[in-house]
């Protein structure tokens, strides 16, 4: 029903409405009252703007080793700076870093509102503090007025004096201060100290690709040193910066690709200091500017004391030089690297990331040990070792043959042994032991590569965060690991499956030796049962295992106490490591070029990486006790087992008596009465399956697949077994299933016995009476009849008897048969009529 609004309703509404126009001017007004009253708060204690350039320096923070006996740098903040006019500083620098920190620069006052916004708010999303949406007029006040503690009310003060500072000087003076206050790292602060640190030429000199490098990095100075091991984002920050120069108008998109194409880091000036362990001490470095920021790092007053062993340092380095220097005459790989970690701890005790760090024609800079790198055969125990924990055993068999794992799609892939041959069937013993490639890869794919990936991070392996993207060539090292994750891994297998994450702090003390910071012993993270890593270290600790592949006499061996060591190479002989343990550390080599150039055909992991990792451990070895893993007991584990392939039981020959069945060649039937003796032959039967004719890779401890051509790989692997066998078998050999069936009548009618009768006159009254038989079954009777009257018989193959015929016979017919039964029964015969008269 339809209502007609009153008059009385329309000023209902009006009043409403002015109500919350109120409400909403209150609150307007109450805001702006309240940001003014907030801004005024802070305003009265903010410092003077014009005190923009002047610095407070500290107390420099010390790196120790874990003794505390050895300073291995001095961190401090006596800063590198000459100041230059706007004019001096070039256009490259300037436009490079308005596009990469500012692009609004020359049309915001000071600060931008939509940018603020969103830094907070994700700020207040992460629970963090303020941090951010920083113009470069903000970010000079950051760096030269206020402190740099990351909370809100210094976000605030950041602000006013950013609109205070746009008030009194001019956009080009912003900038000048700016480029000159800026820290760029290595104790260079403003632009011309930053390009005499890191070119050796002044500011106004830089080119396109220089001051696109330069100005990436203040945002953060030590994470993007071109000194330490995140050069590739730095290169990516650097194109990015140069693409924005070309969409900006700044330079045209040629002189963009050519300064994209530019070698920058070869430009770069290497600095020779006083450092010792210069790797490690650029990893801790970069530790304490994550979490206490690069002014409290260089100007705190932190004595930091590491983990480094001294003494296993200097072997380090010592055996990475000397290694490197001959691998670069035999097999032209110019670096190596080494990592060496506490088993029992996760602490880092030796870190040699280069032959030599000041080296700049190897990028002798590059921390190796931090940088991704395929690890070959060596990444193949986490795969074993995710297929023991899923119900498989060193004993388990799998085929070495030719496999295309991709047959039927459009790429093959058809891995190959390091030596292009195949071994047939192999214990999975076997196969890591002689790091055969065919059976790993089939392991891969029964364990599953999301298992195999999740259990080498479980182990300590960062990166591999996208396992959909890698197939199969992951357990030959398709994927990418860090020497240092590597190995701290290879420590956790070294503890029986007890993780300890890697560290590289022992204690940091403030410039009042307060504590801040200390390391706690603690029992780990069991990440897998050690009971299947004590059958991975029986495998890998084996020399007979490795020996038909490496020889007796090889670097690995060990004799007097128990050693775990893995090598792995890389397609083209691009990285060569290897990686192993005893019970209490870890230590993982590699060797190759920079550059990821190939080093000389043969360089394997065994050939490059494992001398200087067996030199290492030979004289670290000396002062540790021996010790034992432990222990596999392969009897008690294979009573729990059913499954003879599991067990190493491949019991595929079978000797049986079979007749081959006439007119076709290689059937046969297993002997009957019907197959005649001659025929009977002793033959052996080899029924030969790949294992997932035995097992459901999802369950391989339970019942066999009923329909196992289901599985994807199966008919693969199948007709490799088969194509193998057929390819290597001798001639006794019948590659076939064992006749089911016995030979039957219908399959040997040609062995059927015949009998030939002949009848002649011997005179008047007497016949002679002959019969000769072929029975390949034997003769079991030949019995001669006349009219159907038994007259002779024998056992033998041929009978010949007289048969005088009675006189009441004469004139007349008489039937003369033959009657042959074989040893088998079978019956046949011969007749003849003979006509009598006498």
């Amino acid at each position: 029903m339809y209502h007609k609004k009153t008059g009385k309703d329309n000023n209902k509404k009006r009043s409403w409405g002015k109500i919350i126009f109120r409400i909403v001017v209150s609150l307007f007004v109450l805001g702006v009252i309240s940001v003014i009253g907030v801004f005024a708060y802070f305003a009265k204690d903010l410092p003077n703007p014009n005190k923009v350039n002047k610095r407070v320096i500290a107390q420099s923070t010390k790196i120790y080793d874990r003794t505390g006996q050895h300073l291995l740098y001095e961190i401090h903040g006596e800063e590198k700076r000459t100041l230059i006019p706007f004019n001096q500083m070039g256009d490259n620098i300037k436009n490079a870093t308005i596009v990469l920190e500012d692009k609004d620069f020359y049309y915001h006052h000071g600060i931008k509102l939509t940018s603020i916004m969103r830094a907070m708010l994700k700020d207040v999303l992460k629970r963090g503090a303020a941090q951010g949406g920083s113009t470069i007029t903000q970010q000079l006040v950051k760096n030269s007025i206020l402190t740099r503690e990351r909370t809100m009310s210094r976000k605030i003060k950041e602000v006013i004096l950013s609109f205070e500072i746009e008030q009194k000087f001019s956009k080009d003076e912003i900038l000048k201060m700016y480029l000159n206050e800026i820290p760029y790292g290595s104790n260079a602060y403003g632009i011309e100290a930053a390009a005499k640190t890191f070119f050796g030429k002044s500011a106004r000199d830089l080119t396109i690709d220089e001051a696109a490098l330069l100005a990436s990095l203040p945002k953060a100075p030590t994470y993007y040193s071109p000194f330490g091991s995140h050069r590739d984002r730095l290169k990516s920050r650097q194109e990015m910066a140069i693409n924005s120069l070309a969409e900006l108008g700044y330079i045209s998109k040629e002189e963009a690709e050519n300064a994209k194409q530019i070698d920058i880091f070869k430009k770069i000036v290497v600095r020779q200091e006083n450092m010792q362990a210069p790797h490690f001490v650029m990893y801790v470095k970069e530790y304490l500017d994550n979490k206490y920021g690069e002014q409290e790092m260089k100007e705190g007053g932190l004595s930091v004391y590491t983990t480094l062993d001294w003494d296993k340092q200097q072997i380090a380095e010592k055996v990475v030089k000397e290694g490197a220097e001959k691998n670069l005459k035999k097999w032209n790989a110019e670096n190596a690297a080494l990592v060496a970690i506490d088993a029992k701890t996760g602490q880092i005790l030796a870190m040699v990331g280069s032959k030599d760090y000041f080296d700049k024609s190897i990028d002798g800079q590059v921390n190796v040990a931090l940088s991704r790198r395929q690890p070959g055969s060596s990444f193949k125990p986490y795969v074993y070792l995710t297929a023991f924990t899923k119900g498989y055993l060193p004993e388990t068999i799998l085929y070495d043959v030719e496999t295309d794992f991709n047959k039927g799609s459009d790429d093959d892939y058809i891995p190959q042994n390091y030596d292009g041959k195949f071994r047939g069937p192999v214990k999975m013993q076997e196969a890591l032991g002689m790091s055969l490639n065919v059976p790993a890869v089939k392991t891969l794919y029964l364990v599953g590569v999301k298992d195999a990936i999740k259990m080498a991070k479980d182990l300590g392996i960062t990166g591999l965060n996208y396992p959909d993207r890698y197939g199969l060539s992951l357990v030959l090292g398709g994927g990418e690991v860090r020497l240092l994750d590597h190995t701290n891994a290879f420590a956790t297998l070294a503890d029986g499956g007890i993780k300890h994450n890697k560290t590289a702090i022992l204690r940091i003390e403030d410039k009042d030796k307060k504590i801040i910071e200390e390391f706690k012993d603690n029992p780990g993270d069991r990440v897998v049962e050690e009971k299947y890593v004590a059958m991975l270290d029986y495998i890998i600790s084996n020399n007979k295992f490795r020996a038909p592949a490496f020889g007796e006499q090889n670097p690995l061996r060990f004799d007097n106490r128990q050693v775990v060591a893995k090598t792995g190479t890389t397609n083209e002989f691009r990285d060569g490591w290897t990686m192993g343990y005893t019970p209490s550390i870890a230590v993982g080599v590699w060797a190759g070029n920079n550059d990821n150039s190939p080093m000389k055909p043969g360089a394997a992991g065994a050939n490059v990486a494992s001398p200087i990792w067996r030199s290492f451990m030979d004289s670290v070895l000396e002062n540790y006790n021996t010790e034992e893993f432990p222990k596999y007991d392969e009897e008690e584990v294979l009573k729990e087992v059913d499954k003879p392939i599991l067990k190493g039981d491949l019991d595929i020959k079978k000797k049986v008596e079979v007749c081959e069945i006439p007119g076709e060649k290689n059937k046969w039937c297993l002997a009957s009465k019907y197959c005649p003796n001659k025929e009977r032959k002793k033959k052996t039967f080899v029924e030969a399956h790949n294992i997932l004719w035995y097992v459901d890779k999802k369950d391989p401890r339970g019942d066999i697949p009923k329909h196992p051509e289901k599985d994807a790989q199966f008919n693969r692997w199948e007709e490799a077994v088969q194509k193998w066998y057929k390819k290597n078998k001798k001639k006794k050999y019948i590659l076939d299933s064992i006749p089911e069936k016995e030979c039957r009548e219908n399959d040997f009618t040609k062995y059927k016995p015949d009998v030939d009768l002949n009848v002649s006159k011997q005179n008047i009254a007497q016949l002679k009476i002959s019969a000769d038989s072929k029975a390949d079954y034997g003769v079991d009777s030949i019995k001669i009849y006349v009219d159907g009257h038994e007259i002779g018989s024998t056992g033998s193959s041929s009978i010949s008897l007289v048969y005088d015929v009675p006189a009441e016979k004469n004139n007349s017919t008489l039937k003369i048969t033959a009657k042959l039964k074989d040893e088998n029964g079978n019956e046949t015969d011969d007749s003849q009529n003979v006509n009598i008269s006498f």
